[in-house]
């Protein structure tokens, strides 16, 4: 018997990245999965990969910025499982740039994938939660709700806001059994971190900029997304039965760490 036997999650996202490896390991443990993506050949790919080991899953291609699209992928969920027991919300992209240089359209779109697309499939998916008796709402932050690196105003911003609505959620729909939590990753092995390993790399090679970064982390190297997807579990399942408007580090020590360091003797 797997943990999540009987439920069906709803994963935005989760074609690539942390988003996949969620699906896998709720699947993995029993659990239905909708997961969306909007690549078709990302999605299609990893629908076919997963239900080849033999997950119960449906992928569909949806914009998280479309409000009915976020319904309707949560009445794929209802229509094809029987109902919704958790939603994990993992789209996101990362752009660059200060406030002085960021372009207004660039500003939202960063805030409509990063913030709207959480706020639209939470909304789509609070009904059909309810209507089950309670579920959980995962949310995928970043470190950089607390701390900016230069030149990332409106992706922190965006994760900053993630933060501050997973706690309204979890105030707003505790009286419906419904938690809601957010988890906060540093560097993650993923496409989004490859792609910008490229673009600051100069002469070093993508796989050598992104063990500069994993360096930054006392665990001395980036995360895997499988090791995000435990805590996602973790907190989509019973075994965080007491734990709500939680902010969740996944961060190998990296905000742990003062930067201010001691000479060595």
């Amino acid at each position: 018997m797997g943990e999540f036997d009987g439920k069906v999650a709803v994963v935005t996202g989760g074609s690539l990245g942390i988003g996949r490896a969620v699906v896998e390991r709720l699947g993995r443990d029993g659990a239905s999965v909708v997961f969306c993506g909007v690549d078709d050949r990302s999605v299609r790919e990893g629908e076919a990969a997963l239900r080849d080991e033999g997950l119960s899953v449906t992928g569909a291609v949806a914009d998280v910025t479309d409000a009915a699209a976020m319904r309707d992928l949560v009445e794929l969920a209802v229509s094809r499982y029987g109902g919704l027991d958790t939603l994990v919300t993992s789209a996101g992209i990362q752009r660059y740039g200060t406030v002085e240089d960021t372009s207004e359209e660039l500003w939202d779109e960063v805030l409509s994938v990063n913030l709207k697309g959480v706020f639209l499939a939470s909304k789509a998916a609070v009904p059909a939660l309810r209507a089950r008796g309670g579920g959980t709402i995962v949310t995928i932050s970043s470190v950089q709700a607390f701390t900016a690196q230069d030149g990332v105003a409106a992706y922190t911003a965006s994760k900053a806001a993630i933060n501050g609505l997973t706690r309204a959620m979890a105030m707003d729909h505790a009286r419906d059994g419904i938690r809601v939590n957010v988890v906060c990753p540093g560097s993650v092995e993923t496409p989004m971190l490859r792609w910008a390993a490229d673009l600051f790399r100069g002469g070093a090679s993508q796989q050598e900029q992104i063990a500069q970064w994993g360096r930054a982390h006392p665990l001395g190297r980036v995360a895997r997304a499988e090791e995000v997807a435990e805590v996602v579990a973790f907190l989509a399942g019973p075994r965080s039965s007491f734990v709500t408007g939680a902010e969740h580090r996944v961060d190998g020590g990296l905000l742990a760490r003062n930067p201010a360091a001691l000479p060595e003797v």
